[in-house]
């Protein structure tokens, strides 16, 4: 199943013609603290070589550091490591999504937040098309 799973599923890593890309035209780059992997094209197509990640887990965009995201949208020369000075030691780590999880931003009075909003107080007149 893993040999079928790799070629038609693209949401667990790379897919067969990614990888196929990869060992044929990439040159890595770099990884980040996550274990993903950057590579770059070894020839340009048009004013850029391509970039692009493989990542290593879920494919999900926000588990790419920002630095390698800048690195990927070619607003960096060189790759992060080379061209960024080092992070500061009070900037926190990058969160991924948490959209769809139990750690997703819930704010007062949504479902599921565990509180009720309050309810209307008498300000507010419904409009109907009689009193129009």
């Amino acid at each position: 199943m893993g040999v079928f799973k790799n070629i038609f599923t693209w949401w667990e890593g790379a897919t067969f013609g990614t990888w196929v890309n990869t060992q044929r035209n990439g040159v890595a780059m770099g990884d980040d603290a996550q274990g993903n992997r950057y590579y770059e094209a070894k020839s340009a197509d048009g004013p850029f070589k391509r970039r692009w990640v493989v990542y290593a887990g879920q494919n999900d965009a926000s588990r790419v550091p920002p630095e390698w995201h800048g690195w990927l949208h070619h607003q960096l020369a060189d790759v992060p490591d080379k061209s960024l000075p080092p992070a500061r030691a009070w900037i926190a780590e990058p969160t991924p999504n948490m959209t769809g999880t139990e750690q997703a931003y819930r704010p007062k009075g949504a479902e599921g937040a565990g509180i009720t909003r309050a309810r209307a107080t008498g300000d507010y007149v419904a409009w109907s098309p009689e009193q129009a």
